[in-house]
């Protein structure tokens, strides 16, 4: 263990969030230990804003609730305590043993349940990486390192606290976020770190859905989603939870589209613009519904039903592995139906489309779907002048009933002809 002082490291208590400041200030009032710890210090002295503040002491959860106003003891895996400072969430943990000999596990060596309260070199034991296991103590502005993750944190190497399989084994999850912080952080993992990941990822597949999720989430929203996600499939990692990843990337058109689908929420989330998760799972899954969409069309199955039958083939499947919030799934299903109705740009239908609620999402799918070449870009163009056009220019620009039905007519007997279809009747 190594106390290292502020001349070393540079990171202040004036760097803190006032919420920790606050949290970490009555903890010791009250005479208990405090640390920020985590995430937070390792963001710090890489220059990264952190997005949030976990806090470790000696204090048990008992005894932390009462010291403030909003606090709420939360956990079942592990018990915690969350506070409410303002807008700002800190979750402050007790110290916590590291033997795990008393830990309910399941078959496969999974910590279910362990409350086994410990000391900070236990605690640190327990930590996932080397570079989470920096103890910043505000009173001194000394980083407490147990494990060399000052020595890891400069030199860029993503190590794991411990014996590799064993640490994964507790959590598997501990794989996906090798991945996510290596890729977030330009962190390369070390080689022991590294090695059981493929023969250890079917782990994956015991972890509840809810938890991958969570993690899925952070993965895909952390600005480096294509990084993150092209090392998944180097290490077998998806198939536990993005198992159609492969059929995807297998195709040119699918890859096309994913790869900018990442791009551009990588992008957004780097200028910290808004970013819409159930646009990226739609997007992610999209090739699956589009593949499903055509077998069903050419089983018989009209249009639509066809493309009903596809999503719920696709979500089914995937909300085995990642539990995607039903509030998610019923706004990519919205997303992936209206696909269809940008073909028509006759009658009233344009001006029902777009004054629907998931227009705009909708239209840039389609703007995705355009940039990939999946559909063609004057039809993109279309509906982004219409969108823009007052009522008069709206109407000039609406597309006569029989050319739209000349057009479709036209296409089908190309398909008749040619076996083929065009992107647009799918």
């Amino acid at each position: 263990m190594k106390r290292v002082s502020v001349t070393s490291h540079g990171l202040t208590a004036g760097m803190l969030s006032p919420a920790a400041s606050k949290v970490c200030s009555a903890l010791s009032q009250s005479g208990f230990s405090a640390y920020v710890v985590g995430g937070a210090v390792r963001d710090l002295l890489l220059g990264i804003e952190p997005k949030d503040f976990d806090i470790a002491t000696n204090a048990r959860p008992e005894d932390i609730k009462p010291l403030f106003r909003r606090a709420h003891i939360i956990g079942r895996r592990f018990r915690l305590v969350h506070v409410i400072v303002g807008q700002e969430t800190i979750e402050v943990s007790t110290f916590r043993a590291s033997g795990t000999e008393t830990a309910e596990k399941d078959e496969s060596g999974r910590v279910l349940r362990d409350n086994v309260f410990g000391d900070q070199p236990e605690d640190a034991k327990r930590r996932d990486f080397t570079v989470n296991a920096l103890y910043f103590d505000p009173a001194t502005s000394q980083i407490v390192d147990y494990h060399g993750g000052l020595a890891d944190l400069r030199k860029r190497v993503l190590r794991i606290v411990g014996e590799p399989a064993v640490r994964y084994r507790e959590d598997p999850v501990r794989m996906l976020r090798a991945i996510r912080l290596s890729a977030k952080l330009g962190m390369t993992i070390a080689p022991a770190t590294k090695a059981p990941i493929k023969d250890l990822a079917h782990l994956l597949e015991g972890v509840p859905p809810a938890r991958v999720f969570d993690e899925m989430l952070k993965l895909l929203l952390s600005g480096h989603a294509s990084a993150a996600l092209r090392q998944l499939r180097e290490e077998g990692l998806h198939k536990g939870v993005l198992p159609l990843l492969d059929v995807i990337l297998d195709q040119p058109l699918g890859e096309r589209f994913v790869t900018l689908a990442l791009a551009q929420t990588d992008e957004r989330v780097i200028n910290g613009k808004p970013v819409s998760p159930a646009f990226l799972f739609a997007a992610l899954l999209w090739h699956e519904v589009l593949a499903g969409w055509k077998t069903g069309i050419e089983d018989g199955e009209r249009p639509l039903v066809a493309l009903e039958r596809a999503m719920d083939n696709v979500l089914d499947q995937q909300c085995e592995k990642l539990a995607i919030t039903r509030r998610l799934t019923a706004t990519m299903r919205e997303v992936w139906s209206m696909q269809p109705r940008f073909e028509m740009r006759s009658g009233q239908r344009p001006y029902r489309l777009v004054e629907s609620t998931r227009f705009r999402m909708a239209y840039d799918f389609l703007a995705l779907r355009a940039a990939s070449g999946e559909v063609a870009g004057e039809l993109e163009a279309w509906w982004r002048g219409f969108y823009a056009a007052g009522s008069d220019d709206r109407k000039a620009m609406l597309v006569p009933e029989s050319a739209a039905r000349g057009s479709t007519k036209r296409r089908r007997r190309r398909r008749v002809h040619s076996g083929e279809r065009t992107s647009s009747e799918v």
